[in-house]
């Protein structure tokens, strides 16, 4: 306890508050990460199948959805989120505060995440695809047994960027009132000057990244063929 003291003074202090920030970081990850990883490889099959050439073709589907989604791609995280309060405020009831932050979270992140899963599931190979047209395999099970089981790989490498990036906006969004380890750093970090908190924060969201690569790799491992 002492070498912590003396390495982190701040730390015995400001403890609760930080386990507080963490519980928060650890909520927006598990709500509109998984929300967002959902949206994101529903979107990103829509996009394979119905562009030309897919099994399920829809020129109308596939403009509408492509062309959004390099819209809000283009779209600043900070300034998407002050654009997203009148819908979080329907969707969840606030538009701040952590809850505030779920929407803002879930369109910040499903456009790279989608267009991620796009790459990996055009990699498939299209005899694959073909072979099961050929044995008589519905749109939907050729998604299921092929597109989305052979790029179990592929899915969970881009999930693994995608966390980090994840990770970054949460930060942002803790800026400017979501809470979270974001707006502890800033608080305790920047603004009061406490470096030892900062330096607790990047250890911790570094363990949090190594614990999910970790993770990650270890299905790649079990899933590459």
């Amino acid at each position: 306890m002492n070498i912590i003291n003396t390495l982190m003074p701040n730390f015995e202090r400001l403890s609760e508050e930080f386990f507080e920030c963490l519980y928060q970081t650890m909520i927006m990850v598990l709500v509109s990460g998984t929300i967002a990883w959902v949206f994101g490889i529903a979107l990103g099959v829509t996009l394979v199948v119905t562009r030309s050439g897919g099994i399920m073709r829809n020129r109308l589907v596939f403009n509408t959805l492509d062309r959004s989604i390099d819209v809000i791609r283009s779209i600043p995280f900070i300034i998407l989120m002050v654009l997203l309060i009148p819908m979080s405020r329907f969707i969840v009831g606030t538009g701040s505060g952590l809850e505030g932050s779920f929407v803002a979270l879930v369109f910040g992140t499903v456009p790279f995440f989608s267009r991620q899963i796009e790459q990996v599931l055009s990699e498939i190979d299209g005899g694959l695809v073909e072979a099961a047209q050929s044995m008589g395999l519905s749109p939907w099970e050729i998604i299921f047994s092929v597109y989305l089981k052979e790029s179990i790989p592929g899915i969970t490498r881009v999930t693994m960027i995608t966390f980090v990036s994840f990770i970054g906006i949460t930060a942002i969004a803790g800026a400017i009132g979501a809470g979270g380890l974001g707006d502890f750093a800033i608080r305790y970090g920047y603004q009061m000057g406490y470096r030892d908190m900062i330096w607790l924060t990047v250890i911790v969201i570094l363990l949090m990244i190594s614990i999910f690569q970790f993770i990650g790799n270890f299905i790649i491992k079990k899933t590459t063929h």
